[in-house]
This record gives structure tokens, C-alpha cells and sequence, in this order.
């Protein structure tokens, strides 16, 4: 084993290092930091581990050490576990939910994401062990080790990115007006704003969006709730919001016109900017457990 050992290290490395280049702290705060950050970083550790010794397990036939990759994906399915109780522990103190079909994306792209981890540390570990076979040079394994890491990272990150609203929509301006006490979006009903002092705010300060499908699968796909509730989360929590607990006039909601499949939103953010907005909705991520492909049913 000790003839590995440089491959293994190298392995590793790279595999922390997939892990770190897909660790993202933005303004969602998630994962926090420095809580979340470590407890990821120290997964990606264990997983780069576990890629790393693959090779040199079967090169000397220590075949049971191949088990703990099985074992591996046990838990890693329970890292997705873990995320999604954890935010759903923390639903409830968001104005604004994220919805349970964000908090599944977000969960089971962590778990993901661990895999990608072992694939890098994986191949890493193949191209040198590859090299070391034919007696290549210790030094030309190393740099050819990290250039396969990162060009499998790379791979695997373009894999696993996700489309965004602006993909599959245009998003543009609309109208706020009321019939009565009806608030509307370019004559799509909103909901129902019996004060007068809240119907006065939306006229000075609303603003509002349509979100524009660019075929069936899109309309299909952003019709759905909980793509919905994450385009109104990323919203609030991006542009801030006017409301406080139990104001529900200022809850942003999203109405699907029902003739054409379009949606509209009315916003009341702290401070108006409507561009803004559009350009947030556009950069909604498109939660893949919301995709639909009606398209591709091959029905006449």
C-alpha cells in the first residue's frame, strides 16, 4: 500500500478541493458559515477518502476495503436527510417560506455534490495509478493527477448546474391596478386587500412582474407550487420585504392567468426597483423536482 501512497494524497486533495469549488456561501447564507462550511468541507474529506483508496484496494486485493464505498452511499443519502430536516426545522422563522420542493433541490444537491467528490478523487486516483503502472515519472503523475481532478470537477460542475428562470421565460414588466378591492396584475386577480392604508401602499410603491413561458414544458414546469414559492423566497429574502408576522396584504404571491399559462407577481419590496426584480426572478434556480417535459411525451 505504501506504493499508493502519493496517489492517494493527491486524490484526496483534489476531491476537498471539488468539494470547496462547489461550496457556495451567498446571500441565501446556505450553508452557514463557519458551521456549515466545516461540517461540508469535513464530508468531502471523508468522501475524497473513500475515492482515493478505491484503486489501490483492488491493486492488492484488499477487497473489503471496496465495501466502505457501498457504505459510503448510505450515508451520504442521509446527508440529505440531514439538510432537509434541517431547513425544515427553520421554515417556520422564514417570512417568506422556501417551499418544500426547494428544500428538496437544495438537500439532494448536497448529497450530489458528494458523490462529484468521489468521481474526482476516483479518476484522479485511475489516471495515476495508470501512469505509475507504466513507470512514468512520480513527478509527471502528480501534475497529470491534478490537471484529470480539475478537468473532472469541471465536468461534473457543468453537470450539475441548474437551468434558471431566464432560461425558460422572459420576464418582464407589468401593471398593477385594482378593481375595488381586488388587487391585479395586467387583469389577472391577485388576491383580496380589504385596507385602504395597504391598497394605498401598492399604488405608491408596488411593483410588479410577468413571467412568460417560452414553450409547454416551461408553462408546465413554472406552474408548478414549488417553483412558484421559491421565484416569491428569492425575492423577499434578495430585495427585502414590507411585512412583518401576520401581514399577509404583503405576502407576495404569484397568480397563473389561466388563458395563456403566464404568471404574474405583485411585490412590495423596502425599496422599489423593479429592474431589479426582474433580474432576481431571472436568476431563480429551476428546481428539478418542478420540471416538467409534456413535450417529450410523443403524444399527438
Amino acid at each position: 500500500m505504501q506504493n499508493y501512497i502519493v496517489s492517494i494524497i493527491v486524490s484526496i486533495l483534489t476531491g476537498v478541493f471539488a468539494r470547496a469549488y462547489m461550496m457556495k456561501i451567498d446571500h441565501r447564507q446556505y450553508p452557514s458559515y463557519p458551521q456549515g462550511f466545516l461540517s461540508h468541507i469535513t464530508l468531502g474529506l471523508i468522501a475524497a477518502s473513500l475515492g482515493a483508496v478505491a484503486v489501490p484496494a483492488l491493486s492488492t486485493k484488499e477487497f473489503g476495503a471496496v465495501t466502505f464505498l457501498v457504505l459510503a452511499a448510505q450515508q451520504f443519502r442521509d446527508v440529505r436527510n440531514m439538510e432537509r430536516q434541517s431547513l425544515d426545522n427553520i421554515e417556520s422563522t422564514e417570512l417568506v417560506p422556501r417551499g418544500t420542493a426547494y428544500i428538496e433541490d437544495i438537500a439532494k444537491a448536497f448529497e450530489a455534490r458528494n458523490y462529484m467528490v468521489i468521481l474526482t478523487s476516483l479518476f484522479t486516483s485511475i489516471s495515476m495509478n495508470v501512469l505509475n503502472f507504466f513507470k512514468v515519472n512520480k513527478g509527471f503523475q502528480v501534475v497529470f493527477g491534478f490537471i484529470t481532478g480539475f478537468i473532472i470537477m469541471s465536468i461534473l460542475k457543468r453537470f450539475l448546474t441548474r437551468q434558471l428562470v431566464e432560461e425558460i421565460a422572459e420576464v418582464v414588466p407589468a401593471k398593477i391596478s385594482f378593481d375595488g378591492p381586488l388587487l391585479m396584475v395586467n387583469d389577472v386577480v391577485i388576491m383580496n386587500i380589504g385596507l385602504k392604508d395597504s391598497r394605498k401602499i401598492y399604488k405608491e410603491i408596488g411593483i410588479a412582474i410577468e413571467i412568460i413561458p417560452k414553450d409547454a414544458n416551461a408553462r408546465e414546469t413554472l406552474s408548478n407550487m414549488g417553483q412558484r414559492q421559491a421565484i416569491q423566497h428569492q425575492a423577499a429574502t434578495q430585495l427585502g420585504i414590507r411585512k412583518d408576522i401576520d401581514e399577509p396584504d404583503f405576502t407576495p404571491l404569484i397568480r397563473r392567468n389561466p388563458h395563456n399559462g403566464n404568471l404574474v407577481m405583485a411585490f412590495i419590496p423596502m425599496k422599489p426597483n423593479q429592474d431589479l426584480l426582474i433580474e432576481v426572478v431571472k436568476k431563480t434556480p429551476v428546481l428539478e423536482t418542478c420540471r416538467r417535459k409534456p413535450l417529450e411525451a410523443n403524444l399527438n
